[in-house]
């Protein structure tokens, strides 16, 4: 069932919502004339009518049991906040994608940005001109950051009212009337087709946030028979949970085919709970799935985070999984951090071995039913059975940035021989990688956690949470403020550092490993079984070999603040590609040689990263 306003054209539009415990439902069409017009009851709880003289532009809410108004679950756009009418949207856009074939998953080297600091206008319309910029990097795919309509301060008058980072969304459907229209968006997503690079959204199916969240007022969204982070979770198995599936599963279709959305990412996945024979995730895949058959001249994807470490997400249908196209792996990003920042605190007591990274390469999951002294319980299985390319890695990204009490990104914490240590793990790695904004170049603003809400009390509950949560860290400070617009502010990126002094030297580094993985043979072949790590704790050194049937490569990660010597397993005879140490990539000097031969030593600078070719 097709929900929502949906407009035919001629000034006909069809009204569609689900609310199978209500006794009567009515539109009420805010013209001057101000119609309220009953919907009929059609089967298993949904109401429908179609309304004639109606336009797109014109606001409506729903009257239910002949009491009170209130936003369409559904609404495509609030352009008054949460608490508002919906409107009606002319979804006609002329697209000029017509070449589009996409991007297959394995492929994507992932950009997450968040639309209201990516830019100084913080719009969908600013991210445009800079994609040529992210083309030039060797980006093929932007990851946007929840744009679902999100709560704000409607009291100012500029864009700062709103401010989020878009999981307290309450509106699924709906584009934040802060970034832009509906069309804006389309625009972007087009742009972006003609650019070579394809769109992630970043989708919320595990709640809803706390303002303006009627949800409950329509049917039965949530269940008490789960809690989440959040309070009750989302009804995909109760009494009624058919709703709450097709709500979910219409609003996924509703963004790759209504906007040409190439892929979703489903945000913490372990927080929808199904228990019914045919698990929410399974059933939305198969939708998304027959829906990419069905004449599309590209196929669309879905990637879960996760941090169950399990593979059944991923699997096909077939093998007993829910047949998602890959899902984030955060051992990695765990085991790296670790051995660059020093961590170990909450879940990064769990790490901090080089073995850790070594078999983060070649296993993915450190933990595969292993004890977390975090968890304080056994976690995780094995995946070897699963590619590596069903797998996304980072180094940074909105979360792990914004778990830093003031929102410190790497460049504030390790040295830039670090960031380029950093950045050649990651991206020569046989995962999918995950750039977060700004890092390409060492961005130094910060990415705090920040909101803006209309609910005094509610900003209360936010501040006190957000302190508490820092408490067992002993920090000598309060976090900062979250409601603040200094806070947000302090986040837009400053993207004229990209072409200054050692920013710009990184950001050649990272373009140059970007395109090296997209064009060695070596780093291509994403096979679980060409790929071999081992580590060294004494000498705090990771070495990775990866190899095909016509070439091979090995590159060595030295986290030591020292100059360490190390014998490199070369069968024949090897030249030098990549050193960090170079004056060239702005380093102190490297000391390895162009050319190796089986069995020679190599001295290698402190924190520093060393590839070579075999011959």
């Amino acid at each position: 069932m097709r929900i929502g306003a949906n407009y035919l054209g001629n000034g006909e539009c069809e009204f569609t919502v689900w609310s199978p415990t209500l006794d009567s439902v009515a539109v009420q069409i805010l013209t001057p004339q101000a119609q309220v017009i009953a919907l009929k009851p059609q089967a298993e709880g949904y109401w429908q009518t179609k309304v004639n003289d109606v336009y797109p532009g014109t606001l409506y809410r729903y009257v239910l049991n002949e009491q009170n108004a209130f936003p369409d679950p559904a609404s495509q756009y609030q352009p008054e906040g949460v608490h508002g009418p919906s409107q009606i949207v002319d979804r006609h856009f002329n697209w000029t994608d017509e070449a589009w074939a996409g991007i297959p998953v394995e492929s994507m080297i992932f950009y997450e940005l968040h639309v209201g600091t990516f830019t100084p206008e913080g719009t969908f319309s600013a991210i445009i001109p800079r994609l040529p910029q992210l083309r030039e990097l060797g980006i093929n795919a932007i990851e946007i950051m929840p744009i679902s309509q999100f709560p704000g301060d409607t009291h100012i008058e500029s864009a700062l009212a709103y401010r989020n980072w878009g999981y307290d969304g309450v509106y699924p459907y709906a584009v934040q009337n802060s970034y832009g229209t509906p069309a804006d968006l389309k625009e972007l997503v087009n742009a972006c087709h003609e650019n070579g690079i394809a769109v992630v959204l970043d989708v919320v199916y595990n709640h809803f946030g706390p303002e303006g969240n009627y949800m409950s007022q329509f049917a039965p969204y949530f269940t008490a028979t789960y809690k989440t982070p959040w309070g009750n979770a989302m009804n995909f198995d109760d009494a009624h949970s058919q709703g709450v599936r097709n709500y979910f599963i219409q609003n996924a279709l509703y963004w790759l085919g209504e906007f040409h959305i190439d892929a979703l990412r489903l945000d913490a996945i372990q927080a929808i709970y199904d228990l019914g024979a045919k698990h929410f995730l399974w059933e939305l895949a198969e939708a998304v799935h027959h829906f990419s058959q069905q004449g599309q001249r590209w196929k669309r994807h879905l990637i879960a985070e996760s941090d169950l470490n399990n593979p059944q997400i991923i699997r096909p249908v077939e093998l007993g999984g829910y047949g998602l196209d890959a899902q984030w792996a955060d051992d990695f990003h765990h085991a790296l951090h670790t051995l660059l920042t020093g961590d170990r605190q909450g879940y990064y007591q769990d790490f901090g071995k080089f073995a850790d990274l070594a078999k983060a390469y070649e296993d993915t999951f450190v933990y595969d039913w292993k004890y977390s002294p975090d968890r304080r319980r056994f976690h995780g299985v094995s995946c070897r059975d699963r590619p590596l390319s069903q797998f996304l890695v980072c180094i940074q990204n909105h979360d792990q940035i914004g778990n830093q009490m003031k929102g410190e990104r790497l460049t504030a914490r390790i040295s830039f021989e670090g960031l380029k240590l950093a950045a050649g793990a990651v991206l020569l790695s046989p995962y999918l990688p995950l750039l977060f904004m700004g890092e390409e170049y060492g961005e130094t603003a910060p990415f705090m956690y920040f909101v803006s809400h209309s609910d005094p009390d509610l900003i209360q509950a936010v501040r006190a949470g957000r302190k508490e949560e820092f408490e067992p860290f002993h920090y000598e400070d309060d976090p900062p403020d979250p409601e603040s617009a200094e806070t947000f502010l302090s986040c837009k990126l400053n993207w004229k550092l990209r072409n200054e002094g050692n920013h710009k030297i990184l950001w050649d580094w990272y373009r140059q490993l970007i395109n090296l993985r997209k064009t060695h043979p070596a780093l291509l072949n994403q096979d679980r079984n060409f790929i071999q790590a081992t580590s060294d704790e004494d000498k705090q050194l990771v070495i990775v070999r990866r190899w095909c049937e016509t070439s091979e490569l090995i590159f060595v990660l030295n986290f030591n603040s020292s100059p360490v010597t190390v014998t490199l397993p070369i069968k024949n005879n090897a030249h030098k590609l990549l050193d960090s140490a170079d004056t060239s990539w702005s380093g102190s000097g490297s000391q390895t040689p162009e050319y190796l031969s089986a069995g020679e030593e190599v001295k290698l600078q402190p924190i520093s990263l060393v590839l070579y070719e075999g011959e």
